[in-house]
Formats: C-alpha cells, sequence, structure tokens
C-alpha cells in the first residue's frame, strides 16, 4: 500500500506556489518540498489542516491510497 502526495497537482490547479503556500501555512519550503513530493513518513494533523485551508481543499484532494499489486496477489 502506498499514500501517493497530489499537493502539486491541487497547487498547480490554485496557481499558487511552494513559497507561498509555505507562508501561508506556517511550514518550511524544504518540508512542504518534502510532502509535495511525497517523502515523508507523517503529516502533522494542524499541517494538512492549514494546508486545506488555504487551498480550500480536502485532505482526499491531497493524499491518495493505492493497493500495491503484490498485496493483490
Amino acid at each position: 500500500m502506498a499514500i501517493i502526495s497530489r499537493l502539486d497537482r491541487v497547487m498547480a490547479d490554485r496557481k499558487i506556489s511552494l513559497n507561498e503556500l509555505s507562508e501561508r501555512v506556517g511550514v518550511s519550503n524544504v518540508n512542504l518540498s518534502k510532502l509535495k513530493t511525497g517523502k515523508v513518513s507523517a503529516v502533522r494533523f494542524s499541517t494538512l489542516n492549514a494546508i486545506c485551508r488555504e487551498l480550500k481543499c480536502q485532505p482526499a484532494d491531497i493524499l491518495e491510497y493505492v493497493e500495491d499489486l503484490e498485496e493483490k496477489e
């Protein structure tokens, strides 16, 4: 199983840069970039809440569950 970040897609739809979202949310560019590229293993609810507030979206808009093919066999 894998959780895929769709943050880049939502940011593009909203026409917001990483720097602007970082400032609005209060999370460093580095940490937000890691979340955007899916290179994190955990996300604080407070961070997720702030991102959803600023992007006017739901958590499911930026995080997607994908089942591994190996698990189906």
